[in-house]
């Protein structure tokens, strides 16, 4: 929900706690505790604004040149308090709350945010787009990753459904349940996260229960550097039942960041289902 009085200028915006950040004026000194979070304010046209970002903040290339404050891990407070800024933007599963709690009660404004489906991304445009005064380009963004979506989505809304095991991490092998945004980017491609029901966001799992799951298809990869080496990797590691499944490599990069660049992700995803779909006929 966001509202803003005209006349004073005063901007409230509720955030994915609930509660209401209000601002007398469009936020001009801004830090981010999380590397997509700067991604975001750059895709929300506020990017000059920054003051201060996590480190990883690595996109788009401007970033790199900005003040570090610390990671979304362990934010680092007198950095922080070196920007002066009059806005902090949160991640509300990756920053300890007890961090947010500390710089709420230090006086700092802080808009916490959570994004788990791919609506979130556009949704979360426009409010920083309205805290920053710069709604007009985020609307645009946003409304231009809306359509791309949609289009993805008609698309590929009839096509045969493909049991998918998405690997985030190798040892120990871990991948995703379906409160994970990953797991929408899958659905939205025509698939089903095989570990959909599993209650931990980024559960480990054993091999003996992906062979369980019988996935038709697997996606991953841990490091933006491995996508030549990831097909081989599974091949020579796993056992008999999963080796000769289809495998395809999906850059981190692309798609575990909740910014318009998980376009990028999901067409990379949907592009790898459909060649396993023609491997089929």
């Amino acid at each position: 929900m966001v509202c803003a009085a005209a006349a004073a200028q005063t901007i409230s915006v509720a955030d994915d706690r609930g509660k209401t950040v209000t601002l007398s004026r469009p936020a001009q000194r801004i830090v981010t505790l999380a590397p997509h979070l700067t991604e975001l304010v750059f895709a929300a046209g506020a990017g000059g604004r920054l003051a201060g970002v996590a480190r990883f903040s690595d996109f788009p290339p401007p970033a790199r040149a900005v003040p570090r404050i610390g990671d979304s891990a362990r934010m680092e407070f007198e950095a922080i308090a070196a920007t002066r800024p009059d806005l902090i933007l949160a991640w509300q599963s990756g920053n300890a709350s007890a961090d947010v709690v500390r710089l709420e009660h230090l006086g700092y404004r802080v808009f916490v945010s959570e994004a788990a489906r791919l609506a979130d991304v556009p949704r979360l445009l426009r409010s920083i787009g309205m805290l920053a005064g710069t709604a007009s380009e985020a609307e645009r963004a946003a409304a231009e990753f809306e359509k791309q979506i949609q289009m993805l989505r008609a698309r590929f809304a009839r096509a045969a459904r493909l049991r998918v095991f998405y690997m985030i991490w190798r040892q120990p092998l871990m991948t995703v349940n379906g409160a994970h945004l990953i797991s929408d980017v899958i659905t939205l491609c025509g698939g089903v996260n095989v570990f959909a029901g599993i209650r931990q966001l980024t559960p480990a799992v054993t091999l003996e229960a992906v062979i369980a799951a019988m996935p038709e298809v697997v996606l991953g990869g841990s490091d933006p550097a491995s996508g030549d080496d990831y097909v081989t990797s599974w091949r020579v590691s796993m056992p008999e039942p999963l080796r000769e499944l289809p495998v395809y490599y999906i850059n981190p990069d692309l798609i575990q960041r909740p910014t318009p660049r998980i376009l990028n992700g999901a067409r990379a995803v949907c592009s790898a289902l459909e060649q396993a779909r023609g491997s089929r006929r």
